[in-house]
Parts: C-alpha cells; sequence; structure tokens
C-alpha cells in the first residue's frame, strides 16, 4: 500500500517556481507550528488511493512539467522513496517541502536523483526552535544536518522562513544568519493568518521590517528574498 497523500491541488502556479505542478499533501507531522496553514493534514490519514493518483498523474503528462510533494511532513513516510520514483518515472520533476527532520532519507532521496529540489524550512534560530515548532525535542541535530546536506549536496534548493512578529525579532534574524552562511537562497514568506492555524493570535511581520531582515542576511547568503509582500 502507497496511499500516504490525504490532499491534492490538481494545477499550481506557484509552488515550484517555473514550472505548472499538480501538489501532493501527506498526512502526519512531527511538529505543531502555530503558524501552520495546514494543520489539519496533522492527524489526518491517507484516504486518497495513490493508483487513481497515478492514472491522474498519467492522464496530464502533456499539460503538467512536475509534483510538489508536500504535507504535513513527507519524510515521515518509509515508503515516501517507493511512491516518488512510481511518479518520477512518469517523466515529471520533483520538488520536495520539508521540515528537515529526516536527513537519511533526504541524503538517500538526493543520492537516488528521485528529487530535484528541496524548499526547507528554518523555522528561527535554534535556541528557540521548540517554541515556534511546539514540540520538546524539534530534533535540532538532524535539523543541521539536512542544512549542510542541501548546501553540499549539488541539488537545487531553497531555505524559507515564515516571518511571525511573535517569533521573529531582528536577534533572531542574526542566528539565523549565522546558521546558514554560505547557503544558496532563503525566502523570508510573508504570514497570513488563517482560521486553520493553531494560534489565532499571531500576527504578520510589516513589509519594511522584512526589508530590513533581507538587508541583514543577505550579507551571509548569497540570495535572499521576499515572498508574498
Amino acid at each position: 500500500m502507497m496511499n500516504i497523500f490525504c490532499g491534492m491541488e490538481k494545477l499550481s502556479l506557484v509552488d515550484f517556481d517555473g514550472y505548472l505542478a499538480c501538489t501532493l499533501f501527506t498526512g502526519g507531522c512531527n511538529y505543531r507550528c502555530p503558524f501552520c496553514h495546514n494543520s489539519p493534514l496533522i492527524h489526518m490519514q491517507s484516504p486518497l488511493e495513490f493508483e487513481e493518483i497515478l492514472k491522474f498523474l498519467n492522464s496530464r503528462k502533456k499539460m503538467l512539467d512536475a509534483v510538489v510533494i508536500t504535507g504535513g511532513e513527507p519524510t515521515l513516510h518509509p515508503i515516501l522513496p517507493d511512491v516518488i520514483k512510481k511518479i518520477k518515472d512518469l517523466g515529471f520533476k520533483i520538488k520536495l517541502d520539508t521540515n528537515g527532520t529526516n536527513p537519511t532519507m533526504l541524503k538517500e532521496l538526493i543520492n537516488n536523483k528521485l528529487i530535484d529540489y528541496v524548499a526547507m524550512d528554518i523555522k528561527t534560530s535554534l535556541n528557540n526552535y521548540h517554541i515556534v515548532t511546539g514540540v520538546n525535542n524539534p530534533l535540532l541535530d538532524k535539523v543541521k544536518e539536512s542544512i549542510n546536506i542541501l548546501k553540499t549536496s549539488g541539488i537545487d534548493y531553497e531555505f524559507r522562513t515564515t516571518l511571525v512578529k511573535e517569533y521573529h525579532t531582528e536577534e533572531e534574524i542574526y542566528k539565523i544568519k549565522e546558521l546558514l552562511v554560505d547557503a544558496k537562497k532563503l525566502y523570508l514568506q510573508k504570514f497570513v493568518l488563517r482560521e486553520t492555524c493553531l494560534n489565532q493570535n499571531l500576527n504578520e511581520v510589516d513589509k519594511d521590517t522584512a526589508n530590513n531582515y533581507k538587508t541583514i542576511l543577505e550579507s551571509a547568503i548569497k540570495q535572499v528574498h521576499l515572498r508574498g509582500y
């Protein structure tokens, strides 16, 4: 059984820059980020039949370029490499969204050329990861290992941080800069409060502040971009 997906967006123009993509959502996550838009996926089972997904993708081979695999946290599923291979065999490029807590699987996917692009979340500085992820043990050693894998593997990648006023002070940004020295690319994403967020009392970082953070980070990271501003 390869039924790890509990949602599908049949066409996305924004999830994988430059490509027409189908986005697949896995259920389950090992974090409880209070600003996450996809919190209903945390405990969701996997009702979508994988064979039906493959049939749909096969019928769209001439229309779609890529498949984005997101969550939840996709790398919680041990069969993810086998699932991706079946999709990859149809000729699609694969983008993986991850929180970086499974570096062993990340390395396997990269080494076996099963993924073409990785977007890894950097929640905040490591000192405050437990606060922003909502768990006592956010697996910091694994997060750091995944950061190093992406920086050295040669795969195309981005890091991304969703800016939340209550969590992302200038002090935090300087610590993120130290964590990501010489990284290829970081996106600072605008937080938008939605009814699915676990904490309804959070606020966005304004554009002027976001631009200031961008300037701070540009001294250590090769490309820093704002997303959603």
